[in-house]
């Protein structure tokens, strides 16, 4: 059996270490299993995202859309922070560890921005509750002080989207993420 772990630290994120199976030939581990997310929906999309050491990807989140994360190959910091006005676990953040040698996942609910660092060239393979939708595309600051993310890399290389995201007191009201409130 799988160990799956409510975080403590920010409601609905699931941490997932699968059972990994193995023999000579080779290994196999099951990834995702939706039984494992109470919260979550049908995942429609996977994706696959390839990084050099060094890059930072985010601070991103959507409004309607949950991720599901998972190292195949490297290591990234994962960073999380609930954005959701009303949640219980409102501005905490996050900070762990996926790498292609540990088998573990992550479940990242709406409203929760989401981004990692490259501590290696890496392989993230991830799926998504909801098809590709621009306008549920948003981002906050990934160095704002007041998430306070140690991404564990001095000079990071971003994108132009990641380096002009707004701080998150000044996230427009109609783009805040609420809690409990999911279409």
């Amino acid at each position: 059996m799988p160990e799956i772990e409510a975080s403590s630290i920010i409601r609905d994120v699931i941490v997932v270490e699968p059972d990994a199976h193995g023999d000579q030939r080779g290994r196999f581990v099951e990834t995702y299993r939706r039984s494992w997310f109470p919260q979550g929906r049908e995942m429609v999309q996977a994706n696959r995202s390839e990084k050099q050491g060094g890059a930072i990807v985010g601070l991103h989140y959507h409004l309607h859309q949950a991720d599901y994360w998972y190292v195949l190959r490297g290591t990234a910091r994962v960073i999380l922070h609930d954005l959701r006005r009303g949640s219980p676990t409102d501005g905490a953040t996050l900070e762990l560890e996926l790498d292609g040698e540990s088998d573990r996942g992550v479940f990242i609910p709406p409203g929760v921005a989401h981004g990692f660092a490259s501590l290696t060239d890496l392989t993230l393979w991830y799926l998504v509750d909801g098809y590709y939708n621009p306008d549920d595309e948003l981002g906050v600051a990934w160095d704002d002080p007041a998430i306070g993310a140690d991404w564990g890399l001095a000079d990071p290389i971003l994108s132009e989207r990641d380096r002009v995201n707004p701080l998150r007191d000044d996230i427009e009201p109609a783009l805040e993420p609420r809690f409990g409130l999911r279409t």
